[in-house]
């Protein structure tokens, strides 16, 4: 496989990802946050499993296993039930800015704990994202503390889990980078997720799910494009060219909004589209502050 075309698979996995926000609420508003979740990983793993394979977990090192299946399982769980538990479609998308606050704390994160050298630079980077999410939570005025405290009000459950996730994102992001040691686990990783949503669905009241020809439409495209991603990620990653890789992902805020937007038919405002132009902007001058 060339460089190029290894390259161009790379970037399909990242417009893929592109869609979580949007098909993931999509089936919650049928399936219940933890019902829909729980359908969404159960079709990604059995896609996973064709595609990409089970893993040889005895060749994995104990601290990658562990820091894949707790950091990993976490993340999904949040971000998935993060969009379910959102009020309203539009605030769903606000809650997915949220979530991309991790590209920049990865980068931070590496600083501290990898020792990965930066430019001063960082600095105004990681401030310009979290200016632009502020931006997005304080509505149609941009930054408006008032606006930021009742929009967080009115679903707190909802941003607390987003903003952990981007944290525990990062995390997975450093601690992975370190041990993993060109082993993917993949696979199981998505399983455990779909695993544990179930038990958390049996083991407590959920709404009942509600199937319908347009919701299950949303989950197979949903497994699919989670499934596809994954995997066509980690060709891009393996084959391709990691550098122009890493730039198109710090473009997945606008256009993840963007779609997002389109699936859910939740027009966004001037200013929402302003902060998340911010939240690339960070990213991007982080990312460049640690390069050669």
């Amino acid at each position: 496989m060339t460089k190029n075309r290894a390259t161009s698979i790379g970037l399909l996995a990242i417009l893929l990802w592109s869609t979580m926000v949007g098909l993931i609420r999509g089936v919650s508003e049928g399936l219940g946050p933890v019902g829909g979740a729980a359908a969404i990983y159960t079709l990604s793993g059995l896609l996973l499993l064709v595609t990409v394979g089970f893993p040889q977990v005895k060749t994995f090192s104990f601290r990658y296993l562990l820091a894949g299946c707790v950091l990993f399982v976490s993340y999904e769980i949040c971000l998935a039930l993060s969009l379910g538990y959102a009020t309203t479609r539009q605030q769903a998308i606000e809650v997915g800015m949220v979530n991309y606050l991790w590209p920049s704390l990865t980068i931070l994160f590496a600083i501290l704990f990898n020792g990965q050298k930066a430019r001063w630079w960082v600095i105004p980077g990681l401030l310009i994202s979290l200016l632009g999410v502020s931006w997005v939570l304080g509505g149609e005025q941009g930054l408006n503390l008032g606006e930021i405290k009742d929009n967080i009000a009115s679903s707190p459950l909802s941003y607390i889990l987003a903003f952990v996730g981007a944290f525990i994102w990062a995390t997975y992001c450093t601690v992975t980078t370190k041990y993993a040691k060109g082993k993917n686990g993949i696979t199981l990783f998505v399983l455990l997720t779909a695993v544990s949503l179930w038990v958390h669905y049996f083991a407590s009241p959920q709404p009942p799910m509600v199937f319908s020809w347009p919701v299950v439409i949303k989950l197979i495209m949903c497994a699919l494009s989670l499934g596809i991603a994954y995997a066509a990620w980690n060709i891009g990653i393996l084959h391709g060219s990691v550098s122009l890789l890493a730039v198109g992902s710090y473009f997945t805020p606008v256009l993840s909004s963007a779609l997002a937007s389109v699936l859910l038919s939740a027009p966004l405002s001037w200013a929402f589209w302003q902060g998340a132009c911010m939240v690339c902007a960070g990213s991007l001058l982080c990312w460049s502050a640690t390069r050669n």
